[in-house]
């Protein structure tokens, strides 16, 4: 028989080699018997039952082996919502809450009716938009049928007020600019990852989320030179298009946009730590 306490040690110690070995301890733990942080503080002498300690377990190892922490638990907070992931989806990061926020920002000062998002991957993107602005038409493009099935899912837990038109695709491809209206809002966290540093990166992103939501391509910037050119065949006057980017990208893909020359009130906009991770650009008026 294990009690709460000695489950949590024995998953520190299998976890040490973890970025925060305790707390994924604690939330694979609080994932299995359903309760939360301070029920584990407060009954730490509560015995697991054999089947709770065997899927905590099974969980550690998971965990152990590199696996996301989110997939094993299936979950991840968002813009202080509950997204479903999975393998085969990127874990939507605290970073893109920065992207959403200023889009908000933009969409309360403009009249925004319509947004696309360019590879939805959980959704968490596009449904954080559709419940915290006024738009009323909603679309996500993704390539990949995961996705897709996923972004569905959570637009359905966390967005019953508002329908996303969900579609597959790559980028533009399966939108028809002759029968859509102009739309106001283009948003994408494109793959931005260059090809040959993908490898490089930590266990959990190298090894477990899709390489096609992390290949950029040899310089990391082949999606933004893509939707840079084509977006103002299928954006108003004046509309929006708005990326998230890697930490050395910002002025790259800001000249993309002044090079392009259709773009005018080109920003960039820095998190907390300094670094620029949004760009930001409006087609200008003819």
């Amino acid at each position: 028989m294990v009690t709460i306490k000695e489950a949590l040690e024995l998953g520190f110690e299998n976890l040490e080699r973890v970025r925060t070995p305790l707390l994924d301890a604690e939330v694979l733990l609080c994932n299995i018997i359903k309760k939360d942080r301070l029920f584990l503080i407060i009954n730490k002498n509560n015995i697991l039952s054999e089947d709770e300690y065997s899927k905590y377990m099974e969980s550690i190892e998971k965990r152990k082996s590199g696996i996301p922490l989110q997939y094993i638990t299936n979950n991840q907070e968002f813009m202080g919502m509950d997204f479903y992931v999975e393998t085969g989806v990127l874990v939507p990061r605290p970073d893109t809450e920065i992207l959403v926020e200023a889009v908000i920002d933009w969409a309360k000062k403009n009249e925004t009716k319509s947004i696309l998002e360019l590879g939805v991957g959980s959704g968490a993107v596009i449904i954080s938009l559709g419940k915290f602005t006024n738009a009323t038409e909603l679309y996500g493009v993704d390539i990949s049928d995961i996705p897709l099935k996923v972004a569905g899912k959570n637009a359905k837990n966390n967005l019953r007020e508002k329908e996303i038109k969900f579609l597959k695709g790559d980028l533009f491809t399966p939108i028809d600019e002759d029968s859509m209206k102009k739309l106001d809002i283009i948003v994408s966290n494109p793959p931005y990852i260059p090809k040959k540093h993908i490898d490089d990166l930590q266990i959990e992103v190298s090894k477990y989320e899709p390489r096609l939501a992390l290949d950029g391509g040899e310089d990391g910037l082949d999606f933004y030179r893509k939707i840079v050119r084509m977006s103002p065949n299928y954006l108003r006057e004046e509309g929006l298009v708005a990326f998230e980017v890697g930490h050395d990208q910002g002025q790259l893909v800001a000249d993309l946009f002044k090079n392009d020359g259709r773009y005018e009130n080109i920003e960039k906009i820095k998190d907390l730590s300094g670094i620029e991770r949004v760009v930001m650009a409006t087609l200008i008026k003819k």
